[in-house]
């Protein structure tokens, strides 16, 4: 049908200053294009849900950017598999995903937000008094499911290095024989000077970074999304002390409820991925 034919292309195809089509735009661009006499957003609409087309929906995405990417990518998902250097890894050696989660504000709402009641949801008082902001530090052991975690005012340097020796002299980290790090590449624990920062202070840590663009391979990632839906939203905190007592509670219920997670891309599946993402460039250069 030459309207959903129109609904697949770029409103820039038919001249449009749109970015995206919205039901009403695509029933007025088939009327000036002769494709129908008139026809409603509403039929637009109905016509392309039954083909489940949605142009005024996108998704983002960007190409791996990063040389070494298979490498880098390959000895993270090695280790999530308790592999390193072709080896197993042994029952005292650990791997920790880490990262930040900045800019956490408590925000104390202008009246008191009201529980769930029958018919009623949870309703929250849409303006709010800014308390300030915390930067959150933490560290999940991937095939434990513990975390441990600290509030700081900043990041830096020196915060994640403070995040690194609560890490270190916390058992059975301490005493274990390798300790490995997953990181990305943040001005925190970014290039080979951060790896040897690391390695001055904790011989028996080792820093591995992500590839750039690549936190969707870093477990605490999928962390911080169960806090922002678990604890963080609708935030409702009088003060900056509430923010980091909740953050740092809830660390102690994973512990007591969470599991590690099921962690299911391979480097069989990476292979795959970019074996796609080259024939498509290749498709690409060739058109």
């Amino acid at each position: 049908m030459a309207i959903k034919a129109l609904a697949c292309e770029l409103p820039a195809t038919s001249g449009s200053p749109l970015a995206r089509w919205q039901c009403p735009d695509l029933a007025r661009a088939a009327v000036e294009q002769g494709i129908v006499a008139s026809i409603s957003g509403t039929t637009v609409w109905r016509w392309l849900s039954a083909d489940a087309i949605k142009p005024w929906q996108h998704r983002s995405w960007i190409f791996p950017r990063d040389p070494d990417f298979a490498a880098k990518a390959g000895r993270v998902l090695d280790l999530y598999a308790r592999r390193w250097d072709n080896k197993p890894l042994k029952p005292d050696e650990y791997v920790i995903s880490t990262d930040e989660k900045t800019s956490i504000q408590a925000r104390c709402r202008c009246h008191p937000t009201l529980p769930p009641a029958p018919r009623q949801p949870m309703r929250v008082e849409h303006e709010y008094q800014r308390r300030g902001a915390l930067q959150y530090l933490a560290a999940l052991d991937v095939h434990h499911a513990k975390v441990i975690g600290r509030c700081e005012d900043t990041t830096g340097i020196v915060p994640f290095s403070r995040l690194v020796e609560q890490i270190m002299t916390t058992e059975p980290y301490a005493s274990a024989r390798r300790v490995f790090f997953v990181a990305d590449n943040g001005s925190s624990h970014r290039g080979q000077a951060s790896i040897d920062r690391m390695a001055k202070a904790w011989p028996t840590a080792k820093l591995v970074h992500l590839p750039i663009h690549a936190s969707w391979l870093n477990q605490i990632e999928i962390y911080f999304s169960i806090i922002q839906r678990k604890i963080l939203a609708p935030s409702d905190f009088h003060d900056l002390d509430t923010v980091a007592d909740r953050l740092l509670a809830f660390e102690r219920y994973w512990q007591a409820t969470g599991t590690p997670f099921d962690w299911k891309f391979t480097r069989t599946d990476l292979n795959d991925l970019l074996a796609r993402i080259d024939a498509h460039e290749s498709l690409a250069a060739a058109a």
